[in-house]
């Protein structure tokens, strides 16, 4: 039987259904594969960057300037071994690793990084799910800290669970007044609505939420100077301090490609995703032949250069000022720019 004759077997519902999974799957091939090649490449980015602050080199043994560093290090940690601690809980001290990734990759199904291109089109609650995505993540670093059975590891999982709780709160209410102007939640509907009006950006006239968002997303990527859960001076590395070999990159990869998710969320929410100002396309009509992907990932890679400069330049907060600053400072703020948002929005 060959295909034609085949599909006409199945039916066209079957067959457009079919032809729907091949699509999807090999959307989520693509965005999966060039994620992981962004997460390795990231790693190397920011050493240079770092290294170059620092007057520095950084990498520059394996490759040309090190290009193949990253390789490198995948090679070094596939081959090393893994330990599992012998009083820890074997079965969960697999499965957190896992967790922590695949929650975080999961996000990427919702992310429109051009055009139509969305591996879920039809999300109609896009930042609710990344939200809820966001969430189990943490329960990955959670559970890490808790079945190592160790000190270290156990307060590293506490630190996480509160950091999280305490700044997943204000990081929902910064995107609140994204959504009151919108007046969606679907993040291709966002990236529209943003292009209704001349500045084309909502980061023009929601620059305190802007703030607010990359205050908070340091603070759930882990990332200095809120890398408490993970603090190497007082924790040895925290919740996966008794991780190695594979499953140690799964963390650090969850870690990366949760940069990378909320740059992408800022990317959409706040600078147009992958469009320019209607001002800007007026004034230099010739940057429409640039293709969508490409204004998408230099927003990304300058968002993403943040986190590499903040590391560089800020030190680490202690901790109880951490939490200060997130309900005290950071909740009330983003409530202050929800009624405001609001005010204006009924007025004008």
């Amino acid at each position: 039987m060959d295909i034609s004759s085949f599909y006409g077997f199945l039916g066209t519902d079957t067959t457009d259904f079919i032809l729907r999974m091949i699509i999807m799957v090999a959307k989520i091939a693509v965005v999966i594969v060039i994620a992981l090649l962004h997460v390795a490449y990231s790693t190397w980015f920011e050493r240079k960057i770092i290294g170059h602050m620092q007057i520095r080199l950084g990498p520059m043994r394996v490759g040309y300037h090190g290009l193949l560093q990253p390789f490198a290090d995948f090679v070094k940690l596939f081959f090393k071994e893994d330990i599992i601690p012998s009083s820890g809980d074997r079965p969960v001290f697999q499965l957190a690793p896992m967790i922590a990734l695949f929650a975080t990759i999961s996000s990427l199904a919702v992310i429109p990084f051009f055009n139509d291109f969305v591996i879920a089109k039809n999300m109609n609650v896009g930042l609710l799910y990344l939200f809820a995505m966001s969430s189990l993540s943490a329960y990955g670093i959670i559970l890490a800290g808790w079945s190592s059975n160790s000190k270290y590891a156990f307060l590293g999982g506490l630190r996480s669970s509160a950091q999280v709780i305490s700044y997943e709160i204000a990081l929902a209410l910064s995107l609140v007044g994204i959504m009151v102007l919108s007046g969606s939640l679907n993040l291709v509907e966002i990236i529209e609505a943003q292009q209704k009006h001349w500045y084309g950006m909502y980061v023009v006239v929601q620059f305190p939420a802007y703030i607010l968002f990359l205050i908070c997303a340091f603070a759930e990527t882990n990332r200095t100077p809120f890398d408490l859960p993970e603090a190497e001076s007082e924790l040895v590395a925290g919740y996966f301090v008794e991780y190695s070999g594979m499953r140690f990159s799964l963390f650090f990869m969850a870690e990366y490609i949760a940069m990378i998710i909320m740059s992408c969320i800022a990317v959409t929410c706040f600078w147009g995703g992958w469009t320019l100002p209607p001002v800007v396309m007026k004034a230099l009509p010739f940057l429409a032949v640039v293709p969508g992907l490409v204004w998408f990932l230099l927003k990304v890679y300058c968002h993403l250069f943040l986190f590499y400069w903040v590391r560089a330049t800020v030190p680490r907060f202690r901790y109880d000022h951490l939490m200060s600053l997130g309900w005290k400072v950071l909740i009330p703020l983003a409530l202050a720019n929800i009624v405001i948002t609001s005010i204006v929005k009924f007025l004008f």
